[in-house]
């Protein structure tokens, strides 16, 4: 932002920067060098500043026009100084200190739209707490009111619930009499049901020995007759062994008179043959007997 000296005054060979004493560094194309560095320039700038108040920091109940009226206010003086010191300053100091300023200015305005951002968005979140706090009020309204509606039918169901118990007390004990009275009738109804019950064991006690009784005398009764029945065998069985034993005398009293007649003439054979059948329709009548055995010399004459 600086410009060449003028006209007629030689070219500086040391750093411009009150104090510093360095010698210049060699230049090429443009114009000429005054510092020795960066440093010393803003530091040389930095000290040809005017001090100024500090100006009021940026809060959000500040008014941004407020502000931005001071800062250009300040930068209007900082512009009126350096055109006071125009003339006595180098032109290239001058410009730079008008450039600073302006940066200020710019500086200045971008807080004042800053600020005015912040205060937009202030204003909208107070207006979003605002809307918040009404729908707050009306949540707690509709809250209040329903408390008071859940309040009353509470009450109301209190009332209800009351009238049912005293109903079902009342139902309760009507109950319980009825059912102490079941209870009496039922237990005279078991009273008499054990006494029907005894009456009935003891007369199935006696017909049980009765029954008993019957059955031992049955079992006499069978084990006589079977004693009766054994008798009567054993002498039915003596008397056919006793005709069996008369029989087989009687044949052999017939086979031996048989066997005597056998010399006598063919009277005596028919006679023989007689007392045979009769004798074999005798053992037929008490069981199968042996026929008379004929001699050995009649079986060899036949």
């Amino acid at each position: 932002m600086t410009s060449q000296p003028a006209s007629g005054q030689p070219a500086a060979v040391i750093c411009r920067r009150p104090g510093c004493g360095a010698p210049l560094p060699a230049s090429g194309r443009g114009r000429t060098r005054q510092f020795c560095s960066d440093d010393c320039a803003r530091r040389y700038h930095n000290d040809a500043r005017i001090p100024v108040a500090a100006a009021a920091p940026l809060t959000s109940g500040t008014d941004p026009l407020a502000a931005l009226e001071s800062l250009l206010r300040q930068a209007v003086v900082h512009a009126r100084a350096a055109a006071e010191q125009a003339a006595s300053l180098d032109p290239a100091a001058v410009r730079a200190q008008v450039a600073e300023a302006e940066a200020a200015r710019r500086r200045a305005e971008a807080a004042a739209v800053t600020a005015a951002a912040r205060e937009a968005e202030a204003r909208q979140e107070t207006q979003a707490l605002a809307e918040a706090l009404a729908a707050a009020r009306e949540a707690a309204q509709d809250a209040a009111d329903g408390a008071r509606t859940a309040a009353g039918e509470l009450d109301q169901l209190r009332s209800d619930t009351a009238a049912q118990i005293t109903a079902i007390t009342d139902r309760a004990g009507e109950q319980s009499a009825a059912a102490r009275a079941g209870a009496d009738r039922c237990a005279r109804e078991r009273d008499d049901a054990l006494a029907a019950a005894a009456q009935a064991r003891h007369g199935a006690d006696t017909e049980i020995s009765r029954a008993r009784q019957a059955e031992t005398d049955a079992r006499n009764e069978t084990a006589q007759a079977r004693a009766d029945a054994a008798r009567e065998r054993d002498s039915l069985r003596d008397s056919c062994q006793a005709q069996l034993a008369a029989a087989c005398a009687l044949t052999q009293a017939e086979r031996e008179r048989a066997e005597r007649a056998e010399a006598q003439p063919e009277t005596g054979r028919a006679d023989r043959r007689t007392l045979t059948s009769h004798i074999t329709s005798t053992a037929s009548d008490n069981g199968p007997q042996p026929g008379p055995q004929p001699r050995s010399g009649e079986a060899r004459s036949k």
